[in-house]
């Protein structure tokens, strides 16, 4: 199975404007923008939640370190 060529491109083009019409297409593509807007969002929130958790480690081992050496 091959890359998709500007053939096959066109052929899907032109189903989706036949199954949806001209009038329905801006509209899902608008929420298609709108959901992957919302999705870049939500997996940016769960990297930096994750970059935050990691540099907090550190410092809580080096916390319990020192405590044991006491």
């Amino acid at each position: 199975m091959g890359p998709v060529g500007v053939k096959e491109l066109l052929l899907i083009l032109l189903l989706v404007l036949l199954l949806f019409g001209a009038k329905k297409i801006p509209e899902l593509a608008k929420g298609l923008g709108i959901g992957l807007k919302e999705f870049r969002k939500a997996t940016k929130e769960v990297d930096d939640d994750n970059a935050k958790s990691a540099s907090d480690l550190p410092a809580k081992e080096k916390s319990s370190v020192n405590d044991g050496n006491s």
